[in-house]
């Protein structure tokens, strides 16, 4: 992952760690209200646990709403929430923050979501460093030629079938956690694995018959989702939504707008869209969001995974011209 993301001040850890053990920590059933105290990493995840889990489950969420989930930084109280968690899901890798938190003080509690989303290196850029020169690869993805091909893309949640294996396992473990409440966890997920399997299936069918392939966006998120689609992301920033490209990155996806007579950029709604902007209006284009669905701002608030997807959808349905 890249080097600028931030991991959690060791004092903040320190401190929850020694107030944690001069209360004695959390009680032996791990719950709140008598429900399974869940703590989630980002919003994803909080889905899944949410609607999974229902109200046998208190879910708290450590990446808040508009916050942009690649830098999170943990204070010491969610530090804490984290050690009295009978059950911390979290995709490891991806907010070093929270592997570091869960690593010094959940252990047991830890449950990393990675193997079940079995993470691809597509190509997407994840190292910060002079871009000069682009290149396309066959997994949906054109990028900066200097891109680091061993990283693995974390944005496994934007390919529905994926966002489906995760699912799965985290109701297997929320099973194994409180057998008392299994009936209920199976029912929702089996509901909920209905309603992702639809998705995928509008998916396939909204997508299937377009006039353009390639899209472009300013954050690099979306590659599972090209590859599963038949279509070619060109990201402009990389891994980091907010960074600024250099002038020959920009360049280099002006010229791809242009020869591919591409009609939309794209940006996200966490961050500024001047960059999306600047090369929208010099090539002549419009600008339009395509949500990562990284997490919840309060301008989507009553938004949920379910349909934010459909928008990302009817967008690209749009921007590409899909029959």
């Amino acid at each position: 992952m890249r080097s600028g993301l931030r991991a959690v001040f060791a004092g903040a850890t320190a401190l929850a760690a020694v107030t944690l053990a001069g209360c004695g920590g959390s009680s032996a059933s791990g719950s709140a209200g008598g429900k399974l105290d869940v703590v989630t990493s980002f919003y994803p995840l909080e889905f899944i646990a949410r609607t999974v889990g229902g109200d046998a489950v208190h879910v708290t969420t450590l990446t808040a709403p508009g916050v942009e989930p690649h830098d999170l930084e943990l204070t010491p109280k969610q530090v804490g929430t984290i050690a009295t968690a009978k059950l911390v899901v979290y995709e490891k890798n991806l907010q070093p923050a929270v592997d570091e938190a869960v690593e010094q003080n959940a252990e047991d509690a830890g449950f990393d979501v990675v193997p079940a989303a079995h993470l691809e290196a597509t190509g997407a850029d994840f190292e910060e460093h002079d871009e000069t020169q682009g290149a396309a690869t066959p997994g949906g993805t054109t990028h900066p030629a200097a891109y680091t091909d061993e990283a693995l893309d974390p944005h496994f949640w934007l390919d529905p079938v994926r966002y489906a294996d995760v699912v799965k396992a985290v109701t297997d473990k929320l099973v194994a956690t409180d057998s008392a409440n299994a009936a209920g966890y199976q029912e929702r997920s089996k509901a909920l694995l209905a309603d992702i399997g639809e998705l995928d299936t509008d998916y396939k069918t909204g997508l299937a018959d377009c006039r353009l392939k390639t899209f472009v966006t300013s954050h690099e998120a979306f590659a599972y989702l090209a590859k599963r689609y038949g279509l070619t992301m060109v990201g402009i920033a990389g891994f980091t939504p907010d960074a600024e490209p250099t002038p020959a990155r920009i360049k280099e996806v002006q010229d791809i707008v242009k020869a591919q007579k591409v009609t939309t950029i794209f940006y996200e709604e966490l961050v500024s869209p001047k960059v999306a902007e600047t090369i929208a209006r010099d090539v002549g284009v419009q600008t339009a969001v395509l949500s990562p669905i990284e997490g919840l701002s309060d301008a989507n608030s009553q938004e949920t995974y379910l349909t934010l997807m459909r928008e990302n959808l009817q967008e690209l349905r749009k921007a590409n011209s899909c029959a």
